[in-house]
């Protein structure tokens, strides 16, 4: 923060300036839209009659709070769900897939991986329950969220901007309360800057046919990411002890090393280079190669890069992880997830439906419930032993 001029450190302190309402911030607000290049008509288009929404305040405020254990993290992302319609997705939409492939050599199983982390293969369902529209939100965020002020009024005026080009109606453009829209969850500025028109409808939508967003997608992961062609993003490995905590070295050199696919396979590019990683003490090893980190580039976080990757892998095929993380259970079943939200329904829970699905709902029911009954920790997780333990209940 600047300092404060000596004059006013010496005046008496400035009256706070009147916080303008909803209404009367949409009405100063059309200034600086219009200087960012939105024309009068798209404005009172889309900022007419606009009422608050105040979810992404509530949510920003009031994030419920789930320590996952990063089996549990897996276990979540990694479904029988997701992989059960990742599996149709690859066959239904193989030749998108494997024109991306061709188009940028990203290979089908990441791009299956990315669409089911982000929108779970664009489900109908996630959308109908989980999704808003974004012209609210971002105005209220733009209007009462002082933190991050400049970037939601930013992400408001490219919404704006996408409707003044005829890319997206304003009644079509739902997403997440922060503004993320379709099937890899663009915010308006990916759409607006990142986006391509990859179905050659003369628009770019992350919306209806999947074609704009996996392919605007696989560009990101190139050009962002550096993407490598033909290289995998990584293995599952057996690792001795002595050769952990190395730098990047080729798949030979670990496999003269003594380090082992986990599944008995050979390293299929040998001269590529990958980096070692054991995240949980006791756990899982891998080798990591440039397309882990190019996966990254669309999301830091580690946990996230190895369930996308994982979750891609099962989807074309590829098997569970042969070794287990210390204290962990197996995933449970679609059936199984589905049974735990029927029993805690029964039992006065609000899971979000009966769906096989774990979702925030979902995951609140099973922590009330675990503080209901004392399990500690009250992590939220819906698991076998979960399910065990309502089995016993009833």
């Amino acid at each position: 923060m600047l300092p404060f001029p000596a004059s006013a450190r010496t005046s008496k302190p400035a009256k706070p300036a009147k916080k303008l309402s909803f209404d009367e911030w949409v009405a100063a607000f059309r200034a600086k839209a219009e200087a960012r290049g939105v024309n009068e008509a798209t404005y009172t288009r889309v900022m007419r009659g606009l009422k608050p929404d105040r979810t992404g305040l509530e949510a920003i405020g009031n994030q419920p709070e789930f320590h996952e254990e990063l089996w549990q993290y897996l276990n979540r992302r990694v479904s029988d769900w997701r992989i059960i319609a990742g599996r149709q997705k690859a066959k239904d939409d193989a030749s998108l897939l494997a024109r991306i492939e061709h188009d940028f050599g990203v290979a089908p199983a990441i791009m299956l991986g990315v669409w089911g982390m982000e929108s779970a293969f664009g489900d109908p369902v996630v959308q109908q329950n989980h999704m808003r529209p974004i012209f609210p939100s971002l105005a209220t965020l733009a209007w009462a969220e002082p933190r991050r002020r400049a970037y939601w009024e930013g992400e408001l005026i490219h919404a704006l901007e996408i409707v003044q080009r005829g890319w997206g109606a304003p009644a079509e453009m739902v997403g997440s309360w922060a503004g993320a829209m379709g099937h890899t969850q663009w915010m308006p500025e990916v759409w607006l800057h990142v986006g391509m028109d990859y179905n050659n409808d003369g628009k770019v939508s992350p919306f209806g046919p999947p074609d704009d967003a996996l392919g605007s997608t696989a560009k990101f992961l190139v050009n962002r990411g550096h993407y490598r062609r033909g290289e995998p993003w990584g293995f599952e490995v057996r690792m001795p002890q002595h050769v952990r905590g190395q730098g990047a070295r080729t798949y030979a050199v670990w496999q003269a090393l003594g380090v082992q696919r986990a599944d008995g396979q050979a390293f299929p590019v040998p001269d590529a280079k990958a980096r070692p990683l054991v995240p949980v003490p006791g756990g899982p090893a891998f080798l990591l190669g440039a397309n882990f980190f190019a996966v990254k580039s669309y999301n830091p976080s580690t946990n996230y890069a190895l369930a996308l990757c994982h979750l891609g892998d099962r989807c074309v095929g590829g098997a569970p992880f042969k070794q287990k993380f210390p204290g962990s259970e197996r995933a449970p079943t679609l059936a199984e997830v589905e049974e735990i939200q029927r029993r805690l329904t029964a039992l006065g829970y609000n899971t979000g439906g009966v769906d096989g699905r774990v979702g925030n709902d979902t995951m609140l029911a099973v922590q009330n419930y675990q503080r209901k009954v004392g399990i500690d920790p009250a992590d939220g997780y819906a698991g076998v032993g979960l399910l065990e333990r309502l089995r016993r209940g009833s």
